[in-house]
């Protein structure tokens, strides 16, 4: 399908009462350039040649040739998910471990490939010793999958993990709207979810690092991400029936609105962290004065 094009220079019907989202300024704001991203592409390259050569051997060998294809097209796949589960897990301050070791898999996946495709020379040994060995210089190149879960240091294990759920919830909130707005092809609404996204885990990220908030976070972790889900299906299967422009605008309307919202709400928790970093201040130095400490420093 085609795609509008659309960046800082290009003309948008972006309402202007927010100039920075308008201009787009902070669209690369804490992005991260993606991990192995050549070595993912050569994974899914480097198998096409036995399909190129499978058809000019006998039956046995050309379904020797198709299979290690398919093994290594999955293997491939199950590594590029392996990594990008990596990189969210990393992201995050509380983080339960993946629930499927891909990356793992996908090194056994790569060794089962290429032992495959060295069957056909009739030898055992080689296949084995071929199939052992990308194994292994595929988890030195792409490393093991997470194995802890990973959480608020000297935090119990149950606050971490009502956190841990309450931004799993939240983040599949986020990847439901984007998967509504990926059929539509308007590049201008997806960078402007984006752009809230990056808002709401600034959110994510603060509730991460002091789980006290998350009892008055909950209900923007919960309640309005929900409704802004809702809202985004139920507007991408009307606009993607008549394409109102008004419709549109009113949806950018409402991700300006949640966005403000978002990051008022984050701002209120640090000022409350610093209010309470000046209460712990101030009641030591009460005790330090009462105990004549500071008295004698004085003098």
């Amino acid at each position: 399908m085609a795609r509008r094009f659309g960046d800082r220079y290009s003309p948008s019907d972006i309402p202007k009462a927010d100039a920075r989202t308008k201009s787009g300024g902070d669209r690369w704001q804490g992005k991260r350039r993606a991990r192995h991203g050549a070595r993912l592409n050569a994974l899914f390259i480097a198998p096409f040649p036995l399909v190129l050569f499978a058809f000019g051997q006998d039956p046995v060998g050309l379904a020797l040739d198709l299979a290690a294809f398919g093994v290594l097209m999955g293997a491939a796949t199950l590594t590029r998910e392996g990594v990008r589960a990596e990189e969210a897990f990393e992201a995050r301050k509380v983080a339960r471990r993946p629930a499927l070791p891909r990356k793992i898999m996908g090194s056994a996946l790569t060794g089962i490939g290429l032992a495959l495709a060295a069957a056909g020379a009739g030898s055992l040994a080689g296949p084995i010793v071929l199939g052992v060995l990308g194994a292994v210089l595929h988890v030195m190149a792409f490393g093991p999958d997470p194995m802890r879960d990973k959480g608020v240091a000297g935090g119990d294990t149950f606050e971490t993990e009502r956190v841990a759920r309450a931004v799993d919830e939240a983040e599949g909130h986020l990847a439901r709207m984007q998967a509504a707005l990926a059929p539509l092809g308007d590049r201008t609404l997806e960078d402007r979810l984006a752009r809230f996204s990056d808002t709401a885990r600034r959110m994510f990220r603060r509730v991460e690092e002091d789980p006290r908030d998350l009892s008055g976070a909950r209900r923007w972790l919960g309640v309005y991400l929900l409704g802004a889900r809702d809202a985004t299906v139920k507007f991408a299967d009307l606009y993607a029936r008549n394409r109102d422009p008004e419709v549109r605008k009113d949806y950018i309307l409402l991700l300006d609105d949640l966005e403000e919202g978002f990051a008022r709400r984050t701002e209120t928790m640090l000022l409350d962290d610093r209010s309470d970093l000046d209460v712990e201040i101030e009641v030591l130095r009460d005790r330090l004065a009462r105990d004549g400490v500071l008295a004698q420093r004085k003098t």
